[in-house]
Parts: C-alpha cells; sequence; structure tokens
C-alpha cells in the first residue's frame, strides 16, 4: 500500500504525507454544531463527508481512530435565539387592542429597516407601510432580479442576507396590513424586543438557554443517525467544561499571552507573535478581515471594551444583563467561542493530536484562534508548540452562489430534504461525487449523475443476486446470509479478473490520494459496467465466479463509503442488507410473506381446469418446507435466501404453466394467464420480488424494494390509463368530427345560400347572383361561391347515399 497523503490546511498546496502520531492509531478532534436551530444540507455536507473520511480510514486502512465532536451550547447565536423567543411568547400574553398591536408592528418595521435595509429610508418622507414595496423596489430591485450590489460578478452572501432581510420585511407588511403581527411579522419582532427587553431577562435560571440547546442536540443527533453517520467516541459540551474553560484562560494569562480589560480577558495576538509564535496560519491572508473578526467574536460583544489590538480576540467575556453568566475570577462572565474546543479537545486528547477538522468557514477566525491560544497553553519557554498536524476543511455546499447557513436562511433543512428529495443513501453520492475539501453547489446534473450510478450499483446487484440464485437452484446452503449465493467453478478467464485488479488498483490509488471519492465511484461504475457487458455476451459461458466476486468487492467498497445503513463491517456479503435482514428476524416471521405467496398461488393452480401434466401434479407436491429448515439448520438467517425455496417453487410452476398455456381452451388460458400476471404484478411485487421473464428461459427471481416495484406498477398503470383516455377522447373527437360533417351534408347545395343576408337573388340551383345593394355577385366571388356549392353537392350526394332520401 502506498501511503496516504492528505489535504493539509496547515500545508498549502498539494496532499502532504499522513503521519500518525502513534502508528496505527488516529486522534480527531471535530467541531460540532452550535445548536440553536434545525441542521440543514450544509451541515450534512460537512458531517457527511468527515463521516465519510474516518470510515476510510477505520474500515479501508485499518487505524484505530478516537473520534471526538463538541456541541457549542453556549454561544451568542443561542444566546440571542432563546432570549428573543421568551421575550415574543411573553409579548404574545400581553393583552393589545388592535391599534395597540398595529403600532408596536409599524415600530418593529422601522427598526428592522433602519438596521438592516438602510436605502429604504432614502426617499422622501417617511418610510411606511403603504410605500414600502416601491420603495424596496427601486432601493433593491437589481438585488431581487438577481444581481449585485456592486453591478458585477455574481450573487453571494451580501446578496443572498439582503434577499433574506427583504424577504422578511414583505412577510412583515403583509401580516401587519392584516392585522396578523403575531402570526407572520416574527421575524422583524424578535430584534425588536430584543432590544427593548433584554435586560430583563433573569438568566440566573439558565433553563432558558439549556431547553433550546438540548433540544437542538437531539434533533441534531438523530439527524446525523438518519444520514448513517457514526456516533463520536467522545461527545463534549462547553457548558460541562466551564471550570475547566476559566483555569486554562488563566494559564494563557499567566504566560502573558492574554490581559484582563473590564471583566473579559483577551488574547494578544502581539505578544504571542512577539515570542515566536505565528499567527493565523491557516489563512493569513485574512488576519486584518475585520467581518470576519466581528463574526467570530458574536453580535453581543459589540461594547465589550478594553481591546489593545483590533485582532485581538475573546477568552473569556464579561456577561452582560440577559447574557447567561458563570463566576470567574474576573466576575461574571462565559467562555468565548474559540477557547471551547481548545479546552475540551486537550482535555480528550491531549497537548497534541493528527486531525482537527471543520467546516472551511471555521478557519478564520476559529481555527485560526484555537491554534493561537492552544499553542500559547502548551509552549514552553516561549517556543513554538504543534497542537494539531493535520488541519483538514470541508467545502462549502452553496446554493446560487452563496453558501447555505442559518443566519442566511438560505437553507433546506436536513429532515425536510429527506423527507422530500433525497434518500440518505442518494445525498452521501451526491457529496461523494465531489472532494470533500472542494466547494460544492449541488445541480440537476450532478443529481442525475447521482442516480445513475447509484442505478447501476441497484441493478448489478439485484442482477448478480439473480444469477447467482439460479446457478445455486438445488444447492445445500454453505453459510449464512448472502454468503450462500457463491458459485465454485474452474479459474475466471482473465480479462474480467483483470478488470476487478484495475478496480482494486484505482480504489486503491484514489483513496491515498487524498480520499478522492470521485475517483473511487468511476472506478466501481467502471467494473460494474464491464461486468454488465461480460453478462450480455457471454448468456452460456458467463463467467459467474468473477462476476460474483466483483459484486463482492462493490459491496465491500459501498459499505466502507457509508452508503448502506443496514450493513456492519468487514461488509461481507452481496448488495445492499435489507432492513428485514438488519433486524435479524426469527426464520419462519422472515419468511411468512413468501410462505403466504406459495401458499396462495399453488392452492390457485389447484382450482384451474389443467389438462394431465406430470410436470405440474410434481411441482404441486413438492414441499419447500425441508429445503427451508436445511437453511435455517445451516445457520442462514438472511430473508432473502430463506424465501428461496419458496419462490423457486412458485416461479417453476408459472414457468411450466405459461408453457402449457397455448395448448389449453381458451377459457383456461385466460384464467392460467390471468393467474400468472397476478402473481408477478401484485403479490410477489407487494413483498419486494420482481419475476423477470426472459424468451426461452425460465424467469429469473430479482429482490427489489417493495416501494420500487408498486410505484413502477402505478406508474405503468397510470401510463395505460392515459393511453386508454386519450384513445377514448380521440374515438369521440372522431365520431364528433363525424356527426358534425353529416349534419353539415343533410344541407341540399340549393338552400346553403339561401339564408345569407348579403344577397338578395339567387338562380335556380341556389347560386347567389345580386348582392343585398341589388348590384351583381362579384366574378371572383362567384366563382368561390361555385367551389363551395359543389363541394357541398357531392357531401350531400354521399348523405343521401348513406342515410337515403331524394336530391332537391
Amino acid at each position: 500500500m502506498d501511503s496516504i497523503k492528505v489535504h493539509n490546511s496547515l500545508k498549502p498546496g498539494g496532499p502532504v504525507p499522513f503521519v500518525p502520531i502513534e502508528k496505527g492509531k488516529v486522534s480527531w478532534y471535530a467541531c460540532g454544531p452550535t445548536v440553536y436551530d434545525q441542521s440543514h444540507l450544509g451541515h450534512a455536507r460537512n458531517y457527511v463527508s468527515t463521516d465519510i473520511i474516518r470510515r476510510i480510514l477505520l474500515h479501508y486502512f485499518g487505524f484505530d481512530v478516537k473520534f471526538v465532536m463538541n456541541f457549542t451550547d453556549v454561544d451568542d447565536k443561542i444566546i440571542i435565539k432563546a432570549r428573543r423567543q421568551r421575550l415574543l411568547d411573553l409579548e404574545k400574553q400581553k393583552t393589545y387592542t388592535d391599534a395597540e398591536l398595529f403600532e408596536l408592528g409599524k415600530a418593529a418595521f422601522r427598526a428592522y429597516a433602519e438596521s438592516n435595509l438602510p436605502q429604504l429610508l432614502e426617499g422622501e418622507g417617511e418610510l411606511d407601510l403603504n410605500n414600502y414595496i416601491p420603495r424596496r423596489d427601486a432601493a433593491y430591485g437589481n438585488i431581487l432580479a438577481g444581481g449585485t450590489l456592486s453591478g458585477e460578478g455574481k450573487p453571494g452572501d451580501a446578496e443572498a442576507k439582503l434577499k433574506m432581510h427583504i424577504s422578511n420585511m414583505t412577510s412583515a407588511v403583509i401580516a401587519i396590513t392584516g392585522n396578523q403581527v403575531f402570526k407572520g411579522a416574527d421575524e422583524i419582532l424578535l430584534p425588536y424586543l430584543d432590544s427593548l427587553y433584554k435586560e430583563s431577562i433573569d438568566t440566573s435560571d439558565q433553563s432558558i438557554f439549556t431547553d433550546l440547546t438540548k433540544f437542538m442536540e437531539g434533533e441534531f443527533t438523530d439527524d446525523m443517525d438518519a444520514l448513517n453517520v457514526l456516533r463520536p467516541d467522545v461527545v463534549t459540551r462547553v457548558t460541562e467544561y466551564v471550570p475547566q474553560i476559566a483555569k486554562f484562560v488563566e494559564r494563557i494569562l499567566e504566560k502573558g499571552f492574554a490581559y484582563e480589560a473590564e471583566g473579559s480577558v483577551y488574547f494578544d495576538i502581539a505578544a504571542f507573535e512577539k515570542a515566536g509564535n505565528p499567527y493565523a496560519r491557516l489563512r493569513p491572508e485574512n488576519r486584518n478581515d475585520k467581518a470576519l473578526q466581528e463574526e467570530g467574536e458574536g453580535s453581543l460583544s459589540k461594547g465589550l471594551g478594553g481591546k489593545r489590538g483590533a485582532g485581538d480576540f475573546a477568552l473569556w467575556k464579561k456577561s452582560k444583563p440577559g447574557e447567561p453568566y458563570w463566576p470567574s475570577k474576573w466576575g461574571n462572565g462565559r467562555p468565548g467561542w474559540h477557547i471551547e474546543c481548545s479546552v475540551m479537545a486537550s482535555d480528550v486528547l491531549g497537548s497534541r493530536m493528527d486531525i482537527h477538522s471543520g467546516g472551511i468557514d471555521l478557519a478564520f477566525p476559529h481555527h485560526d484562534n484555537e491554534l493561537a491560544q492552544s499553542e500559547a497553553f502548551f509552549c514552553q519557554h516561549g517556543h513554538e508548540h504543534t497542537w494539531v498536524n493535520y488541519f483538514l476543511h470541508m467545502g462549502h455546499l452553496s446554493i446560487s452562489g452563496s453558501k447555505m447557513s442559518k443566519s442566511l436562511k438560505n437553507f433546506q433543512t436536513i429532515k425536510d430534504a429527506l423527507a422530500s428529495t433525497y434518500t440518505a443513501r442518494s445525498m452521501r453520492i451526491v457529496f461523494l461525487l465531489g472532494r470533500w475539501n472542494d466547494g460544492v453547489e449541488i445541480s440537476p446534473d450532478m443529481r442525475t449523475a447521482a442516480d445513475s450510478w447509484e442505478t447501476a450499483v441497484n441493478n448489478f446487484f439485484t442482477n448478480t443476486k439473480a444469477l447467482l440464485a439460479e446457478a445455486s437452484d438445488t444447492t445445500a446452503a454453505v453459510d449464512s446470509g448472502v454468503k450462500a449465493l457463491s458459485i465454485s467453478n474452474d479459474k475466471s478467464p482473465e480479462d474480467l479478473q483483470a478488470d476487478l485488479e484495475q478496480a482494486k488498483k484505482e480504489v486503491e490509488e484514489a483513496l491515498v490520494n487524498s480520499f478522492d471519492t470521485p475517483a473511487v465511484l468511476r472506478a466501481v461504475a467502471e467494473v460494474i459496467r464491464k461486468a454488465n457487458v461480460h453478462v450480455g455476451i457471454h448468456k452460456d459461458d458467463m463467467d459467474l465466479k468473477t462476476v460474483e466476486a466483483i459484486a463482492r468487492w462493490v459491496t465491500k467498497i459501498v459499505g466502507i463509503l457509508g452508503l448502506d445503513a443496514n450493513a456492519k463491517p468487514p461488509y461481507e456479503g452481496i448488495g445492499w442488507v435489507s432492513a428485514a435482514a438488519a433486524a435479524n428476524l426469527d426464520p419462519s416471521t422472515a419468511v411468512q410473506p413468501y410462505k403466504a405467496v406459495h401458499k396462495t398461488f399453488y392452492s390457485d393452480v389447484q382450482a384451474l381446469k389443467l389438462p394431465t401434466s406430470e410436470t405440474v401434479t410434481n411441482l404441486l407436491s413438492h414441499s419447500p418446507d425441508t429445503e427451508f429448515d436445511s437453511l435455517v439448520s445451516a445457520g442462514v438467517k438472511d430473508p432473502e435466501q430463506l424465501a428461496l425455496p419458496y419462490l423457486r417453487g412458485v416461479a417453476k410452476l408459472r414457468n411450466e404453466l405459461r408453457r402449457l398455456a397455448p395448448s389449453t381452451s381458451p377459457e383456461t388460458k385466460q384464467s392460467i394467464l390471468s393467474l400468472s400476471d397476478r402473481l408477478r404484478d401484485f403479490d410477489l411485487s407487494n413483498i419486494g420480488v420482481y419475476l423477470d421473464d426472459r424468451p426461452d428461459q425460465p424467469s429469473l427471481i430479482k429482490f427489489v424494494p417493495a416501494a420500487e416495484l408498486i410505484a413502477a406498477r402505478e406508474e405503468k398503470a397510470a401510463r395505460e390509463a392515459e393511453k386508454a383516455r386519450a384513445k377514448e377522447e380521440a374515438k369521440r373527437a372522431k365520431e364528433k368530427a363525424e356527426e358534425e360533417k353529416w349534419e353539415k351534408a343533410k344541407l341540399a347545395p340549393q338552400e346553403m345560400f339561401k339564408g345569407d343576408d348579403r344577397y338578395s337573388e339567387w338562380d335556380a340551383d341556389g347560386l347567389p347572383t345580386k348582392m343585398k345593394d341589388g348590384s351583381e355577385v362579384p366574378k371572383s366571388q362567384s366563382k368561390k361561391l361555385k367551389k363551395d356549392w359543389d363541394r357541398q353537392k357531392k357531401a350531400h350526394g354521399e348523405y343521401q347515399a348513406k342515410f337515403g332520401g331524394s336530391t332537391a
């Protein structure tokens, strides 16, 4: 095996060799979520990509990985969210007249505009509910139309934030004017009420905050479970570490790398660098980015004074009224954001770790500040200390050019995504199609590519298991699960075996190259394609042994990548593990649905008036129970394997009936075909079995999720119903046209112009000779009228011939 190389944010450029501190072991700290809202697809991108790398290290390379993740449950965003919601709940309990509520809405409306949409205030006169729409369109119409603030380039986070504020204001205006302030104006009421009453909240009882964080932590954990993300080996929470954080800060202060000011403690970047330590190693170009620095400090830090340097950051924040607090030697306060991870990671993993990871948006200032304060804590005699060997940053997930984030409210929650547009597997495949450290914007093409890849794998597993089941018919089970589906024959032809070895080589090269999952998926797709070509060409001399080996190898790879939520390492067997197999049901319970179909079908066949057939008699007298009992005795627990004796019985009987059908009476033939179709399309489809009817060959038994088969059946029925509807509609249209044709033809040509008031005289055949004003009918018009008359004469003649009657 080549040595692993990995993209390390501490070492700009290409991948660098990965050498753990202790051979065979990996210590890893991942920045977890700030639990104040539901998790979205951007979080899924981060944590699923992290999980993929962790699984590869664990199950492909065999490392012993100690994985630690935190929950940030003390943070400005949490404080604001919890406090504002409490204030809004209290406000809703007050008694308001409609007029008073209207004034409250207007005050919040004006305050929100001043804080977030100042251009609305630039017109003549005061901004009000009536002139909001025209002012909005005048000030921000370009942004709403997809433009940018500068008028150049593509829209990004700044434009997304403006759109969010505009959306909040527009919804509020509708709610306020409709006297529904408390039902649609929450987004503008929350900050307004906070500005009025935030200091009135009693934070000695921290349940206002912990109720929110505990609930959201549970929601996040449920989301990660649903996405098949392995749980951390160790979970830490800030609220459980506050005393340790205070001591950590004291030590940095004692070493001269921090200072106290007005009840807060700040990290002293100048002192740190003066001692020979580098700052902002991850993102040196951002070290003076004021917007990022302010975002890192949190919105509640505005007004805290005493900083010596503009980039200095809070290790400990003095708590203001309306904020949670803990006692410290500097007075009541709370931890700064960055210090939290330093203390928790170091407590569990020590003074040095192999990997620290998080989203790319955390690189500066969060991770750069973590590095500085941790290295300041651990450094000896001013010498530089290495706290993290490898920093792994997951790329952004973008929507229309801006990152998906809670603060921009441009996100789809994980729950909504899984309930509507994704499965956990399809979402993971989308992320696998991109490099973990690259930004990704999910496009229709990417979704199509992911769906195509999944379909190819699904079909390959299904077909391979069906071919193995067919080939192993009458063979005894040799092991549990899908291992029983195994063919032993002569040595494989070299070409297909070589394809498998090449795929293994390509996957190995991809994974050692900084976990290049797009290349892994390409290698898997290519070897499946070659196996399918082989199966299609070599129907009579198929190398089923190597096809099986390819299926087993693909099963292992998709298992390692976390694509099978029901599978467990070392990922042996073939294909996806069914939920029934994962449930480890009692064999008799697991096989009951298949046994019921077998019993019903056999009973229905016995009721048919069939010609004498020794084959049918033998099949009807054969009981699959003996073979089932043998499988159970051999330790087989996989429901698909246990079901095969019963499914083979109904498939063989159905094949024989279809062979006999042409030689039976029309009535019996129709009964046979109807029963055969019902078995395939309903009885078996409803329990996840598809009979693939092949020309001049027995039907293949394929296990396909029942939901897919039922959906396909319903789609087919819908297509047939639509086809029948269109046919009936065309028939009615044709009949109507025919009816109109004969109704028109019923009129004799001599009468067709008599009722036309444009004319005043007609000849013996009923052709107009004079116009209404007494003038002669123009020759050109007479010519046209004659043509119309001739056509009507012909049509009328056909009418008389068909329906009878005399000509005029």
